[in-house]
């Protein structure tokens, strides 16, 4: 089934079986969305908006790497797709094409029309629940995830929750797992001093400007079902890697952890002697080159939605970026 397939629907209601959900404000969505002159609500490409008002941006952001395994959010997942008249207007050109075989179309005929499934596409119900059916999420037609999917199109009546044997139906939690993959988190550039070039066993103090590292967060919604998930991620520590074998981080471990509002301490004039509390030290120069330092921030990442107020864990995340880090010899004058 094609994600880009339209769904037209009268007065969208509240999904009960949900409790009440939120709204989005400055929201955008991976297709096109609206209403015509009759006040039909129009929704495309997997009917899930995404408010991204408050995510990172600027040069060098990107999206979180899972630290739970192999753990990536859905690349299907089931939502409203149909009403009863517009499955009709699916459906039966296939069948009367006969492309796909006349056992298939009459087992299709028999789930949709005769009684199997529903009588006449559910006609009787209309404007008292949707047809649901499979979406890809936007970005992984290739995974092979995306074909999970592949139960048959079904019904849910307005206010009743998803069959419970369907893992992939769309629930606030799913909704958070799809604003997961939405994320992006700023450029983890860290300040160093001396910054650039450094020399052989002197302290270099990293530290983060705090201004961008601060909570990040997208909401998902389905208006058309008033539900919504919010999905936040906050900075939690920094790992230092400093390139090389031929160094010292500090602390030991190279992992700086967050404190207040802060990773790391800023540098002041005069504190050149002392330890960093997030930091390295090279042990040999660099050479006619330099070291590639990089740094990792993990992201401690939560979500809350309709019907769900407390916080609720998804897999952290991380982010890491290179900069080079030129180290000299410490020249000495003999006399």
């Amino acid at each position: 089934m094609l994600a880009s397939a339209t769904l037209l629907v009268c007065s969208p209601a509240a999904f009960a079986g949900y409790g009440h959900g939120g709204s989005t404000n400055g929201s955008e969505t991976n297709a096109s969305g609206g209403s015509d002159s009759n006040g039909n609500l129009s929704a495309s490409a997997g009917v899930v908006v995404f408010d991204r008002s408050k995510n990172g941006s600027g040069d060098g952001a990107g999206s979180v790497t899972s630290s739970s395994g192999n753990w990536t959010p859905p690349a299907c997942y089931y939502a409203p797709k149909y009403t009863p008249d517009q499955l009709q207007k699916y459906l039966e050109p296939i069948w009367n094409a006969e492309s796909t075989g006349p056992q298939w179309d009459a087992q299709q005929r028999d789930r949709y029309v005769n009684g199997g499934e529903a009588e006449d596409f559910n006609k009787a119900k209309a404007g008292k629940g949707y047809w649901w059916d499979s979406y890809v999420t936007e970005g992984r037609e290739g995974d092979p995830g995306a074909l999970d999917c592949d139960k048959p199109i079904f019904w849910v009546d307005t206010g009743d929750a998803p069959p419970a044997d369907v893992p992939e139906a769309v629930t606030p939690e799913v909704l958070a797992q799809l604003a997961y993959a939405e994320i992006r988190v700023p450029s983890t550039r860290v300040d160093l001093a001396p910054a650039g070039t450094t020399k052989v066993n002197l302290p270099t103090w990293a530290w983060l400007d705090t201004a961008k590292f601060r909570p990040v967060s997208v909401t998902a919604s389905v208006p058309l079902l008033n539900v919504s998930a919010t999905t936040t991620a906050e900075p939690v520590s920094l790992k230092i890697e400093a390139g090389t074998a031929d160094a010292v981080t500090y602390p030991a471990s190279g992992v700086c952890r967050m404190s207040g509002d802060a990773i790391g301490e800023a540098y002041e004039k005069g504190r050149a002697g002392e330890t960093p509390p997030c930091g390295v030290k090279y042990l040999r120069s660099s050479g006619d080159g330099s070291f590639k330092l990089r740094a990792t921030i993990t992201w401690r990442i939560h979500w809350t939605g309709t019907g769900v107020a407390t916080a609720q864990d998804l897999p952290d995340g991380s982010f890491g970026a290179d900069q080079d880090v030129v180290v000299q010899e410490i020249q000495s004058v003999n006399r």
